[in-house]
C-alpha cells in the first residue's frame, strides 16, 4: 500500500476512534509501529554504468564470436489481443501493443492512429527485452542483445486469431558451428508466449554451469499520474509458494535481490500491467536476480527494474530449456487461468501486516461480486453504487449497533459533564463517578468501537480494490467523471497544497467532504469538540482530492447511506433510552472492571507512599 493510502487509513481510523474519544473521560489513542523486515541490498549506482556495461558487452561479443554485422529485420505479429514487433537484433521483442487498453492521452489522437492510441509495454529507450546472458570460460560477458540472428521466415507480417498459433525460430551460429536458438510460439487469443532456448556446442564456452534469461529495464509507464504508478510498481520473485517483493522507493539508490534455488517465476509490474518470466520446469539449481532503480526525470517519477532467471547449464553439446513469457494486464482472471500462481501479482492490499485477512475478502468476495454486477450493469460507476449499497446492508447490524452505542453515550454526556463540573478538582473522583454512571445505565464505553473495528478489514479491502483493479481503468461514469481509476479533476491549481501534495480540485472529493461535515454534525454533541466538525471534513477533503474517482464514489455513497441510517436512529428514540439496570455490579463489562482495578492499584500505591513517609 502506498504512502498516501496508508496515511488515509490512519486518518480514517483516527476519526472512527474519535467517536469513542468524544464520549469517554480517558481515551487512549492506539499506537501502531510496523517495522520493515525486508532485507534488501541497497547501493549507490555508478555514473553511466549501463552505458559502460553495454560497450563492454559489445566488445566482448565481437572478440569471442567474431560477428559479422547484418541488416536488422523487424517483423509484426498481430493477434486478437496484441500487436507485437520482433527484431533480428538479439531476437528480441521490440514493441508490444495491447489492443484492449488505451493510453491516457489517446483522446489527443485520431482513433485510426493505432500506435499512439494503445498501451505499449516494452521500454524501447532503455533497450533490453528477453535476452540471454552468460560468462565464457575465459571471463568474457556475453549478452545476446548484441547478436544478429537469422529468422526462419521471410515474411514481415503475420496475423493470428482465436486458437491459431505461429512458430518462429531465430538462429545465431558462429564460424565454429556454435548455435543459439530462440524459438517463439505466439497464440491468437493469449497474452503469454512459449519460448524455447536451445544451446548447441556450448559445452566448452559457458562457465559456472549457468546462463541467465533477462528482461532489462522493466516495463513502460502507461498512466498520467507518475507518482501513483511508481507507488504501485515493483518486481517480485515467486518461490516456495511465497512472493518476495522488491520495491525501489528512494531516488538515486540501487536495490538488489539475489535468490538461489527453485523459482517458479519472476516478474516486474507497473500499476496495471506486468511482464512475467516462468520456466516450464523450475530447477532446484536455479534462482533469480532483481535490480531496481527509483528516478525522477522530465516525465515525473519512474521506477525501473531488471529481472532475470538463473538457468542451470548442464555442460552438454545440446541443451533445451522452455519458458512462458507473459506480457499483459494485471487481470486476476487472466493471470489465474495459467495455473502458475501468476494471480499473486494482483495487489489486494496489505495494511499493517493484515494481508492474510484483507486479501481473501477482496479476492473471493468483493472482486467476484463487482464482476458479477458488471454482467448486468455496463456502467462501472453504477456498479460501484450498487456495490456500496450491498456492502452497507451487509454491515448494517454492525453499524447499527455502533450508532446505537454512540447515541447512548450522547444521551449520557450531560450527566458526565455535570460530574466533571462537580469534581473538577479531583480527577480520580471524576473517573470513579463516571464509571459508576456507566455501570448504573449498563453502558460499555467500548461498545461503539468493536463494531467499527470489525468493519475495517472490509473497508480496507474496498480501498485496495478500487485503487488497483484494472477493471475500472479509464472507465467513465457520468458528467465530468470520465475515468474511475483517476481523480475527477474539475479545476487545476497553480500551486501544490503543502503536506497533501495535490494541485487539483476534485468534484467528488468536495461532495464527500460535505457528507463528512453532515456526519460530524450528527454525532458531535460535546461543545468542546465542535472544532472537529469543521477540521476533520476539511482535512479528509484535501486528502481525497488525489484518490481515484471510483474510490471516492464508493465512500460518497457509503456516507450518504450512513447519514440516512444515523438520522433514522437519532429520530427513533423509543428503543434508545437511558434506563438504569438492575444489579449494576453484575452488568460491569471489561472497561469498567479495568478502571476499577486501576483505581484499586492507585489507592494501594497511595497508601504505600503514606507508610513510607
Amino acid at each position: 500500500m502506498d504512502r498516501q493510502a496508508t496515511i488515509g487509513f490512519i486518518l480514517i481510523g483516527i476519526i472512527l476512534m474519535l467517536w469513542l474519544y468524544w464520549n469517554t473521560p480517558t481515551p487512549t489513542p492506539p499506537q501502531n509501529n510496523q517495522k520493515d523486515t525486508t532485507h534488501v541490498k541497497i547501493e549507490k549506482p555508478k555514473e553511466n554504468i549501463q552505458k559502460a556495461v553495454k560497450e563492454q558487452q559489445k566488445e566482448e561479443v565481437d572478440s569471442v564470436f567474431n560477428t559479422v554485422k547484418k541488416v536488422e529485420k523487424i517483423i509484426t505479429i498481430e493477434t486478437d489481443l496484441a500487436k507485437i514487433e520482433l527484431t533480428s537484433k538479439g531476437a528480441r521483442i521490440r514493441k508490444y501493443y495491447l489492443k484492449k487498453y488505451e493510453t491516457w492521452y489517446y483522446k489527443d489522437y485520431d482513433k485510426s492512429d493505432f500506435y499512439n492510441r494503445h498501451v505499449q509495454l516494452v521500454n524501447t529507450q532503455q533497450g533490453g527485452d528477453f535476452n540471454i546472458i552468460f560468462v565464457t570460460k575465459d571471463g568474457k560477458l556475453i549478452n545476446t542483445s548484441n547478436l544478429d540472428f537469422d529468422l526462419n521466415n521471410n515474411n514481415y507480417y503475420f496475423k493470428l486469431s482465436g486458437k491459431e498459433s505461429l512458430h518462429l525460430s531465430y538462429t545465431f551460429t558462429t564460424k565454429d558451428n556454435k548455435t543459439i536458438k530462440k524459438n517463439f510460439t505466439f497464440y491468437g487469443n493469449n497474452y503469454a508466449t512459449d519460448v524455447d532456448i536451445e544451446l548447441i556446442n556450448f559445452e566448452d564456452v559457458i562457465s559456472s554451469y549457468r546462463y541467465d534469461v533477462v528482461w532489462n529495464n522493466g516495463i513502460n509507464f502507461t498512466e498520467k499520474n507518475s507518482v501513483d504508478e511508481a507507488n504501485h510498481s515493483n518486481a517480485s520473485v515467486y518461490a516456495g509458494e511465497e512472493q518476495t517483493i522488491i520495491d525501489a522507493t528512494h531516488d538515486g539508490e540501487k536495490y538488489t535481490k539475489d535468490i538461489n534455488g527453485k523459482v517458479d517465476w519472476v516478474a516486474v509490474r507497473s500499476k496495471y500491467f506486468s511482464v512475467i518470466l516462468a520456466p516450464n520446469n523450475p530447477s532446484d539449481d536455479g534462482g533469480a536476480y532483481i535490480e531496481g532503480f527509483h528516478k525522477q526525470n522530465l516525465f515525473g517519477v519512474r521506477e525501473y527494474y531488471s529481472i532475470s532467471l538463473k538457468v542451470p547449464f548442464k555442460n552438454q553439446k545440446y541443451q533445451k530449456d522452455s519458458f512462458k513469457l507473459y506480457l499483459g494486464p494485471i487481470d486476476y482472471d487472466v493471470l489465474k487461468s495459467y495455473g502458475k500462481n501468476f494471480e499473486v501479482i494482483v495487489d489486494f492490499g496489505s495494511f499493517f501486516g493484515l494481508k492474510f485477512i484483507i486479501r481473501p475478502i477482496s479476492e473471493y468476495i468483493l472482486l467476484p461480486l463487482m464482476q458479477f454486477l458488471h454482467k448486468f450493469i455496463p456502467n462501472y460507476g453504477l456498479v460501484i453504487i450498487v456495490l456500496s449499497i450491498i456492502i452497507k446492508f451487509a454491515l448494517h447490524p454492525l453499524t447499527r449497533q455502533s450508532m446505537k452505542s454512540m447515541k447512548k453515550m450522547q444521551l449520557l454526556q450531560p450527566k458526565i459533564n455535570e460530574i466533571k463540573e462537580k469534581y473538577k478538582d479531583d480527577p480520580q473522583r471524576i473517573q470513579k463517578e463516571t464509571m459508576k454512571l456507566y455501570s448504573t445505565y449498563g453502558i460499555n464505553p467500548m461498545g461503539g468501537c468493536l463494531p467499527i473495528l470489525l468493519q475495517m478489514p472490509i473497508l480496507i479491502a474496498l480501498w485496495s480494490l478500487f485503487n488497483n483493479v484494472i477493471d475500472i481503468r479509464q472507465k467513465p461514469f457520468i458528467l465530468w467523471i470520465d475515468n474511475l481509476s483517476a481523480p475527477d479533476k474539475i479545476f487545476k491549481l497553480p500551486f501544490k497544497i503543502p503536506l497533501f501534495n495535490i494541485d487539483i480540485i476534485s468534484g467528488l472529493a468536495l461532495i464527500l467532504g460535505i457528507t463528512m461535515f453532515i456526519q460530524q454534525k450528527q454525532t458531535v454533541k460535546d461543545p468542546s469538540q465542535k472544532a472537529l466538525v469543521y477540521i476533520m471534513p476539511i482535512m479528509f477533503t484535501l486528502m481525497f482530492m488525489g484518490f481515484p474517482s471510483g474510490l471516492n464514489l464508493y465512500y460518497l455513497m457509503f456516507n450518504l447511506l450512513s447519514i440516512a441510517q444515523q438520522y433514522y436512529i437519532n429520530k427513533k428514540k423509543d428503543d434508545i433510552e437511558l434506563v438504569p439496570v438492575a444489579n449494576p455490579k453484575k452488568k460491569q463489562g471489561f472497561w469498567a472492571r479495568m478502571m476499577e482495578a486501576a483505581e484499586k492499584q492507585a489507592m494501594a500505591q497511595k497508601k504505600a507512599a503514606q507508610k513510607r513517609k
